[in-house]
């Protein structure tokens, strides 16, 4: 069986990766400015340079596929990790108000060090990610708060918590971003949407100590979600010191989701579909269920910008609202699923 359910899970994650493979192709080879494959090897392999293509590939294209790839798989991976600790398969950042939270702080950063920082320096692509840890940690910190009922948490408080968490800090943003000049305010705005469109190397390199440290973390605690998905009384039986791994697992979660809000902004549903995706495809264990979310969530935010910047053209639609068009009604026919 253990053979078996091992075989599934790499036949799923070579599926996905086979599909990320095209997805990137055809976010190379298609946009304002179309090339061919043979075109872009020879770029790729320095062979013939040609500026404008060197332009388009490395400064353009390239940062923006390798940081919706980042995202997309670090939003999968705390979606699972969310729904896991909470024992709710509604749970998502976005739903909860963790991305809300990560993104007033942000917003936050921009109103306090406009004029005075370069949002696009080392020093605020940096930083930015810290405040939206804090914004998430703050979030968090509500919904626990008030979503616990008898000292525990309850699944269906936690849904309405997070969503009057989520309106509440999303209204506080906008007052916030409206106290901006102009171009910031208009700055703010796009990235809210979840936009991907100003990707470079730095917030690449800014995601991937989160990515590299924070995702080989939470797949190895992986199995605690297992236990978690007992009574509260027995995983307490085994051992196990819940409330102490409750927090280590959520922290590790907010921090993927910060560190993806600072650079992307919001991207709602990734954290919501693909944990369910993974379920379906490889089973109920989390050490399988973690990195398929996160392949997954890979292809969800490399798509949905490739169909933002395609299908639109010559308008460039944000990926958080393509994936935001797919995933609304996902999640109304997951609720209308929760209650039969």
């Amino acid at each position: 069986m253990g053979r078996a359910s091992s075989k599934r899970l790499w036949t799923v994650l070579g599926s996905g990766l086979a599909i990320i493979f095209i997805l990137i192709y055809l976010s190379v080879t298609n946009g304002t400015f179309d090339m061919s494959v043979l075109e872009v090897v020879k770029t790729l392999l320095r062979i013939d340079p040609v500026p404008d293509h060197d332009l388009v590939v490395f400064d353009f294209r390239l940062p923006r596929i390798v940081l919706g790839a980042l995202i997309g798989f670090g939003l999968g991976i705390a979606g699972a990790v969310i729904q896991g600790v909470t024992r709710n398969g509604l749970a998502d950042p976005a739903i909860l108000g963790i991305n809300a939270g990560a993104g007033l702080s942000v917003v936050l950063f921009m109103l306090i060090f406009q004029g005075q920082m370069n949002t696009t320096g080392w020093l605020a692509v940096m930083a930015m990610p810290m405040f939206g840890l804090v914004g998430g940690l703050m979030a968090t910190t509500l919904i626990y708060l008030f979503a616990k009922q008898h000292g525990r948490l309850d699944p269906q408080r936690l849904i309405l918590v997070g969503i009057a968490i989520s309106s509440g800090f999303g209204a506080l943003t906008i007052y916030v971003s409206l106290k901006m000049n102009p171009q910031d305010f208009e700055m703010a705005v796009v990235w809210l949407a979840g936009s991907i469109y100003s990707a470079n190397w730095k917030f690449v390199v800014t995601m991937l100590p989160w990515i590299i440290i924070l995702a080989p973390i939470l797949i190895w605690r992986a199995p605690i979600l297992d236990l978690f998905q007992l009574e509260e009384d027995s995983t307490k039986s085994l051992g196990v010191e819940v409330e102490r791994e409750k927090k280590a697992l959520l922290v590790g979660s907010i921090g993927l989701v910060a560190a993806s809000v600072a650079v992307s902004g919001s991207i709602g549903f990734v954290g919501l579909i693909a944990p369910h995706m993974a379920r379906r495809l490889v089973g109920l264990k989390h050490r399988h269920i973690l990195p398929v979310s996160g392949v997954i969530g890979t292809a969800m935010v490399v798509a949905g910008d490739l169909i933002g910047k395609t299908i639109f053209a010559p308008a460039q639609l944000a990926a958080g609202i393509v994936i935001s068009i797919i995933g609304v009604p996902y999640f109304i026919y997951l609720l209308m699923r929760s209650r039969t």
